[in-house]
């Protein structure tokens, strides 16, 4: 063995070495900087602590509860898209409709909701969660307080979460049947393909 094959081979060893008690030591470090030990359960950790503080918001949206909800759980920059990120049409109807930021986004929704609607059925049937990310769906059926119509609509959320807040809410839901349950009278002619006549809307 040449001289530098040694000194190459006792390098070689002494690098292994080091690593050894590095790893053993201190743990084995990842792309990123966090213990692989660590990832193995942080993204369950962080899933469940995600879904904990989505359930803990929306098992506090009554009127009385919502604004200090709002205030412990969403963070001043999170970011609330409700039911389209722009819609001037829909927002004269629905004015929460569209995009805001921070906590009284999301409180004041879920405020001029109940003025509103009666809610007769907020259900949630599945939940999800997978790191920050976390999905909800369910169905709700509202009363309209002023015309009286009654829909059911299915609806779907995307929250993110982090150091224990949401930085992102998205509420989705038929905003068809909820901007007609306000509808007094009038109706749509609406034509849709080439080949389809025209037909008339919310006649009844």
């Amino acid at each position: 063995m040449s001289r530098f094959q040694f000194r190459h081979r006792r390098a070689w060893f002494s690098a292994a070495a080091l690593a050894s008690v590095g790893l053993a030591t201190l743990g084995v470090m990842t792309f990123n900087g966090a213990p692989a030990e660590a990832q193995d359960v942080a993204p369950q950790d962080q899933s469940a602590a995600s879904l904990a503080v989505v359930m803990d918001f929306l098992s506090n949206t009554a009127p009385d509860k919502v604004e200090a909800a709002a205030n412990r759980l969403v963070a001043p920059d999170a970011t609330y898209v409700s039911l389209n990120f722009d819609n001037p049409e829909l927002k004269l109807i629905e004015p929460w409709a569209g995009t805001a930021t921070g906590p009284s986004a999301y409180s004041s929704t879920f405020l001029r909701v109940a003025n509103y609607w009666t809610i007769e059925d907020f259900t949630v049937t599945d939940k999800l969660a997978s790191g920050e990310d976390v999905a909800i769906f369910g169905k709700f059926t509202y009363r309209s307080v002023e015309v009286g119509h009654v829909f059911t609509s299915p609806f779907s959320i995307h929250a993110k979460v982090r150091n224990g807040k949401m930085v992102y809410f998205q509420f989705m839901e038929d905003t068809y049947a909820s901007a007609s349950s306000f509808r007094q009278s009038g109706s749509w002619t609406v034509k849709t393909t080439k080949d389809n006549p025209p037909l008339t809307v919310g006649a009844q």
